[in-house]
């Protein structure tokens, strides 16, 4: 088996000011890269440093086991840590434990959002990152090609990243219901809070024609704006401009509501009925609900958006336990590859050894048969018909071994009866 190791931390075991004195930078990774290299018996490693994560994965050509304190203590003398402070938040697995938690990182099923896609993405470059400083040559390619594999099988028959789990995406997945294309939709985000800027975000990642921010404070608003490309209105004349957004979500700091029913009124005369989506994420709320009584309004406040994150998540939770029978079967298929090739030379020395054994018989009876040819070659075609016979039991437990958790001991066993080690 592939001695691997994966030791880090993450977003479960250690707080976000843990976790950010332990991440490390793209212009530290070649640095980090060879001290983890030199660490003892390591032959290749990788490190993903994300904002939820810091993990080494590590392979070691010998049989010895790699040990967990040495990366660690690399890493921290990189960031002028103390190590002994950090191993409380380190998690380690080996083998097939490591094989597991890789694959389930790449699927997102260990992520703090449930089935996000970015963190394949973010494990595709620490890979990549890796093979070009020279950390990953032969040993590592085919357990993260695997991984990624398996990552898109579980994207491709899954449902686990088809539904909105965050307030602002819902917010935007329900823009799309309504709207369908929204490139030639304008949205206005009255306030400039986070959840207004994840929101600006996700409708220009969603491909909206124009974003609009409106702010009391005006440098934030300009500063939002500048994020997503979009522009600036006034805060005292966005209601004149109501009339020409399609989406206008609401996340102001008002006490009070800044759109009433009467002002979307006037508003759909002006759209002559074309429909508007209203989002109010702000509590206190920003816009009348009475507003959602007008034909062709349609208001969400936060409480109707959780309902569906939730049923969302809820969702993701039942996909996630299709895949992980998906990763379940992929580390299994993984491992038999791996055991396939460690049985591979152990049946070529088995078959040597069994030649040798004929060879030194037929010449220890050539001399005894002196010159009668024909019972030479009797005797060897039936010597090497016994051998063939007396290896293929053997050699079948040895395939069969590979599928097998005691197939090492199986190994150890033949190579011992054979004495393959002396060969």
């Amino acid at each position: 088996m592939l001695n691997l190791l994966l030791t880090g931390l993450n977003h479960r075991t250690a707080p976000v000011e843990v976790r950010e004195r332990l991440a490390v930078s793209a212009d530290q990774l070649p640095r980090a890269l060879g001290a983890l290299r030199a660490c003892p018996g390591v032959d290749e490693v990788m490190l993903l440093s994300t904002c939820n994560r810091v993990e080494v994965l590590a392979q070691s050509g010998s049989d010895t086991p790699l040990e967990q304190r040495p990366l660690v203590e690399a890493l921290c003398r990189l960031r002028g840590l103390d190590a002994a402070a950090l191993l409380p938040h380190i998690y380690t697995y080996r083998g097939e434990e490591a094989l597991r938690h890789l694959f389930r990182v790449a699927s997102s099923l260990d992520s703090m959002v449930l089935g996000e896609p970015q963190i394949l993405g973010q494990l595709k470059e620490a890979h990549a990152a890796a093979r070009q400083h020279g950390a990953i040559q032969t040993a590592l390619e085919p357990v993260l090609a695997r991984a990624f594999a398996v990552a898109k099988r579980v994207r491709n028959e899954t449902a686990i990243g088809r539904n909105a789990v965050s307030v602002s995406y819902a917010a935007v997945d329900l823009a799309r219901q309504i709207f369908g294309d929204l490139r030639p939709r304008q949205a206005l985000l009255i306030g400039a809070g986070k959840m207004a800027e994840l929101a600006a975000k996700h409708l220009r990642r969603a491909g909206c024609g124009r974003i609009h921010v409106t702010n009391r404070t005006r440098a934030r608003a300009e500063q939002m704006a500048a994020l997503v490309e979009g522009s600036v209105i006034d805060y005292e004349t966005f209601g004149a401009r109501l009339h020409e957004m399609d989406i206008v979500l609401a996340s102001s700091g008002a006490p009070d509501y800044i759109l009433r029913k009467d002002d979307l009124k006037a508003v759909l005369r002006k759209r002559q009925n074309r429909p508007v989506f209203l989002i109010d994420i702000a509590v206190p709320r920003n816009i009348d609900p009475a507003v959602d009584e007008l034909e062709n309004a349609y208001l969400y406040d936060i409480d109707d958006l959780g309902r569906e994150v939730e049923a969302n998540r809820q969702a993701r939770r039942r996909e996630a336990e299709e895949a992980e029978q998906i990763i379940q079967e992929e580390v299994q298929r993984l491992l038999e590859r791996f055991r396939t090739r460690e049985v591979a030379p152990v049946i070529v020395s088995l078959q040597q050894r069994l030649d040798e054994l004929a060879r030194e018989e037929m010449e220890r009876w050539r001399g005894k048969l002196g010159a009668d040819g024909e019972r030479a070659e009797a005797l060897e075609a039936y010597t090497r018909s016994l051998l063939n016979k007396l290896a293929h039991g053997p050699i079948v437990e040895i395939r069969r071994s590979a599928a097998l958790p005691e197939g090492d001991r199986i190994l150890a066993v033949i190579r011992r009866m054979f004495r393959l080690e002396e060969s």
